[in-house]
């Protein structure tokens, strides 16, 4: 399912999160991870869901099956078109490309001026402004444009 250093990576992972050290990933080391995260008042009905989602007591394996299985079948175009369609309300496979400037400078991972400007030298609008989210996806999950 996974390679050597995928392994190596979620045992790192598992690692952090397992905050007590017992072997196994429980509410209070999944809160103690969120308050380390900065996450300070998360719920216990949100912790007890995440708990729920294993068939048992979470240690390594059972910890590496669930990410596989959330993992299988995943497509990354698949994930990205999914965001993109978000803000394409009317379905027509493209957003209008001040609005998503607009948003990579202020949400999350936020991008810098240049960063913004890069993106659109390689994925220029159209003359109406519009970003062809469709073709942009295809292009960061293959890495080459579609004929």
């Amino acid at each position: 399912m996974f390679d050597q250093s995928q392994i190596q990576e979620f045992k790192e992972a598992f690692t952090i999160m397992d905050q007590n050290r017992d072997g196994f990933i429980d509410k209070e080391d999944l809160r103690d991870t969120f308050a380390a995260l900065g996450r300070i008042n998360v719920k216990n009905e949100e912790l007890e869901a995440m708990v729920k989602e294993a068939p048992g007591p979470i240690n390594f394996t059972v910890f590496l099956t669930m990410f596989g299985e959330k993992l299988k079948g995943e497509d990354p175009e698949e994930t990205i078109l999914h965001a993109f369609k978000v803000f394409d309300t009317e379905g027509k496979g493209f957003v209008k490309a001040d609005f998503i400037k607009e948003k990579l400078m202020t949400q999350a991972d936020r991008f810098s001026e240049e960063e913004v400007k890069q993106m659109f030298a390689a994925f220029p609008p159209d003359v109406s402004g519009n970003l062809d989210y469709r073709n942009l996806c295809y292009v960061i999950t293959h890495g080459e444009e579609k004929d």
